[in-house]
């Protein structure tokens, strides 16, 4: 395993530079929708009894701030988070022609690529949650503790999952994002399964988000999501928050544990070599006997 790890991470940066002139990478626009999933002699289960779409507003005019399912923003603390959002926008325009460069090299699907930007009302909502839950916490500490206003998911089938992983950590770190988060979940017994991993970008020095999924592990995350959203609302009762959880892990249950996902790691960080020391390319020569002069 550590053997073939090495290995695919001294290709990564080759390939990766190669993949930049490759064809259009192959992607799938994650719907949302938490239908039926097939699990074990036949049963299926769904998510029910999701919560409502949260709606959001501002507050009267003039006043400049944000509010929705009774969680708000002053107007200042608003504005910090439009100008984290705008910052999220320009780091994005770098990221994304990495992102699929690297789904490329590492045979991936590029799940849901048309919402890899949050979107204001949840980045907002996510803020204000936060803030109520740490009392006294500013706006400023609660945004550098953020990674997913930029987000991306990798997709591979379980046979190739863990091997499609290593591929595209190693390339990651290979371009000189910083990993500045690893979350693996897969060993658990309960609870969401994947790894869910953050990567700040050199350019912009922006984090962004990057998880890692085989289609049965991305349908459970697309079937809680609802639930899981109801669950972090501060007006879900404390009973609800449990029903909520228990459903939440029947789901993940069905989902099947890739052989090797459990000791995937982060890839050890990697600086870029500089343009001026790469080999110059080598020039062909013709055939020495297309070059001597005919007779």
């Amino acid at each position: 395993m550590i053997k073939n790890r090495t290995a695919h991470r001294l290709a990564a940066a080759a390939a990766l530079a190669a993949a930049l002139s490759a064809g259009p990478v192959q992607s799938a626009l994650a719907d949302g929708r938490a239908g039926a999933h097939p699990v074990s002699a036949g049963k299926t289960i769904t998510a029910a009894g999701a919560g409502k779409p949260v709606k959001a507003e501002r507050l009267p005019d003039g006043d400049g701030g944000w509010q929705g399912d009774g969680l708000s923003l002053n107007a200042a603390d608003n504005k910090k988070v439009d100008a984290f959002l705008a910052r999220a926008r320009s780091a994005e325009r770098t990221v994304s022609p990495e992102m699929e460069a690297v789904a490329r090299i590492s045979h991936a699907t590029l799940v849901g690529f048309d919402h890899r930007l949050k979107s204001p009302d949840s980045l907002k909502r996510k803020v204000a949650t936060a803030m109520k839950e740490a009392p006294g916490q500013t706006v400023d500490a609660t945004l550098a503790r953020i990674n997913d206003s930029v987000r991306y998911t990798l997709q591979w089938p379980d046979g190739s999952y863990t091997n499609g992983v290593t591929i595209a950590s190693s390339a990651l770190a290979l371009w000189g994002n910083d990993s500045v988060k690893w979350s693996n979940t897969w060993g658990r017994k309960h609870g969401y399964k994947g790894i869910n991993a953050a990567w700040r970008d050199p350019h912009s020095q922006h984090a962004f988000e990057v998880q890692f999924h085989t289609p049965s592990s991305k349908w459970a995350q697309e079937a809680t999501h609802k639930l899981y959203e109801e669950q972090r609302l501060p007006t879900t009762s404390p009973e609800r928050v449990r029903e909520l959880q228990e459903q939440q892990d029947a789901i993940f249950m069905s989902v099947p544990v890739p052989d090797g996902a459990e000791d995937l790691t982060a890839p050890a960080q990697t600086r870029p070599q500089p343009a001026r020391t790469l080999p110059a390319p080598v020039e062909q020569t013709a055939p020495a006997e297309q070059m001597a002069p005919a007779a």
